[in-house]
């Protein structure tokens, strides 16, 4: 075990009515609670409620809901989203989040599971993937994917596949987990010139 766990935040990132995500944003964290490197925080978008309209710069005073999330974020070493595939792509809510809060996610490693019809979310997932280098994160290769969702949870919230779902999750926490120690070591350092 290392000396020190990583702080990891899930995000779930849809705040749509009757969405699916706190199933798999559940599933997801208490995977990562059995490991022995990470703290875990649960952040649902839709009990945030971020303004939606941003201000001309972030430098001016903020609403007090940006500033309460704020410290959450910025303690997080590293992040998994949990994002659906809405006309193929990720919600609005996500990206809003990412927007509002550019300094948290410099020089952190960011891993996803997506959920959603045919594709699994992954269209969603692609599309996150061209946005996070722009705010100088690393995403991790390997993901957590549920096609058809409706048949991959049980109605208490259990993968049908227990096994098959935990050893994805197991691969991407591997990936995320050494990023999250070389960046967080890096950043103590030195910090990050982006």
């Amino acid at each position: 075990m290392r000396e020190r766990r990583l702080n990891l935040a899930v995000l779930i990132g849809s705040t749509r009515a009757g969405r699916f995500g706190p199933v798999p944003a559940q599933w997801i964290a208490a995977e990562a609670a059995k490991r022995d490197d990470f703290d875990v925080d649960v952040i649902d978008l839709a009990q945030v409620w971020l303004p939606d309209v941003l201000p001309e710069s972030l430098d001016r005073p903020l609403p007090q809901a940006v500033t309460d999330l704020a410290p959450w974020l910025d303690r997080a070493d590293a992040f998994v989203i949990v994002t659906p595939e809405y006309n193929h792509s990720f919600p609005a809510s996500l990206k809003n989040a990412i927007d509002w809060y550019v300094d948290a996610w410099k020089a952190k490693p960011v891993a996803f599971v997506s959920y959603g019809g045919m594709a699994g979310g992954l269209r969603a997932v692609a599309d996150l993937r061209g946005i996070f280098p722009g705010l100088h994160s690393v995403t991790v290769r390997d993901s957590v994917c549920f096609p058809n969702y409706q048949e991959h949870f049980d109605a208490e919230g259990r993968p049908a596949d227990p096994e098959g779902c935990a050893a994805a999750a197991k691969t991407m926490f591997d990936q995320l987990a050494w990023w999250g120690h070389v960046l967080s070591d890096a950043r103590a350092r030195q910090p990050y010139p982006g």
